[in-house]
């Protein structure tokens, strides 16, 4: 496993020397594409130089200690520092999703439960505004279908890093975790018994795609125009500038009326368009990869009930990973990242477990 590695440092200073090429620096597409690739090698390079020198270390201590006795004693941290250099590369070396450092989409859409699954529409949507805001990514809501209470029938909003992130910083590699039904369990604001009720609503997540890299034939489009409408179905606009955009090979069907002209619209609506097709076909590739159905926590089945929200005991709970902690408000209010880490670290040891099975 650690060949590769060492194939990665050589593509990193490989990089590196390309920068450096006043041709190549005059072509600003191919190195923002080159930045983005020696961005996403950085940490994993320096992993495997300090797991040398750590490896280094402990080798040149055991060849003293059989010259000097008193080195034998410098051994054990060393073997500790070795093999926590060496986990850590491991983990670097998974493979990852070629989409991780990709912008993304995310729709809530509320399901059974009326009024009030539309309002936990709304919680959701604001626990994943506020979590963006936390992280520096920039968020735009595309389109959105509002209830007479504050809630949301469904609501689009496009996530943007600020910059190249990190490896397993980006929006898809933190947000793609949370697509699937989300259920909570509290007293409804329109319940006047107190009583519990559970609703839910779903949530999808996409990586936003550039329009070349999508292709849609107009042919395949039917485009119809309409009036935006606000609470309660009234008009909330004299002329015709909301746009339903229907995919006819596919039955995709997309609208937006956020903006006041139909152009924006007809724009809005056409990145939501590319993005589901996009992810359309990524599910596809995803149901026929071994690596991806060994994962336990990536699904392509959106009716998979992922998390559970209770009020009443203030508990949140992930049903793919055992997360669960007392801490709901908070979680709701942003700090999401506890939950989406034990995906993370799920789906790590699922793919881990993939390669120790392919070494044997």
């Amino acid at each position: 496993m650690f060949e590769s590695a060492a194939a990665l440092a050589d593509e990193h200073a490989q990089l590196e020397r390309e920068m450096g090429d006043p041709a190549i620096a005059s072509d600003p597409d191919q190195l923002r594409e080159i930045n983005k690739r020696y961005a996403a090698l950085g940490p994993t390079v320096t992993a495997y130089a300090q797991w040398q020198s750590a490896t280094d270390d402990l080798q040149a201590a055991r060849e003293l200690a059989a010259e000097e006795p008193a080195f034998a004693e410098e051994i054990p941290a060393l073997e500790v520092t070795a093999t926590e250099a060496a986990d850590r590369l491991r983990r670097l070396l998974i493979p990852r999703d070629p989409h991780d450092d990709r912008d993304v989409i995310v729709e809530v859409k509320a399901g059974e439960g009326g009024e009030e699954s539309a309002l936990f529409a709304g919680d959701l949507l604001r626990m994943y505004l506020r979590y963006a805001e936390q992280r520096g990514w920039r968020t735009e809501v595309l389109d959105s279908t509002e209830t007479d209470l504050g809630g949301f029938k469904d609501v689009q909003v496009s996530v943007k890093a600020k910059g190249t992130p990190q490896a397993g910083e980006g929006p898809w590699a933190r947000l793609k975790y949370e697509g699937g039904v989300h259920r909570v369990q509290r007293v409804p604001v329109t319940e006047t018994q107190g009583r519990i009720h559970t609703s839910a609503a779903g949530v999808w997540v996409m990586p936003e795609v550039e329009e070349v890299e999508v292709e849609i034939h107009p042919n395949d489009l039917r485009i119809d125009v309409f009036r935006s409408s606000g609470p309660g179905g009234q008009s909330v606009n004299t002329t015709d500038s909301a746009v339903r955009i229907t995919h006819l090979p596919t039955g995709t069907v997309v609208s937006c009326q956020n903006e006041k002209s139909q152009l924006q619209n007809r724009e809005a609506a056409m990145r939501v368009l590319r993005a589901r097709l996009h992810q359309i076909a990524m599910d596809q590739a995803n149901a026929a990869s071994a690596d991806i159905r060994a994962s336990q926590v990536r699904t392509v089945d959106r009716s998979e009930r992922i998390r559970t929200y209770n009020f009443p005991e203030n508990r949140i709970s992930d049903h793919r990973t055992g997360f669960k902690a007392y801490n709901l408000d908070t979680v709701l209010g942003g700090e999401l990242d506890p939950v989406v880490e034990s995906a993370m670290a799920a789906d790590d040891a699922a793919r881990l477990a993939v390669l120790g099975e392919g070494a044997s």
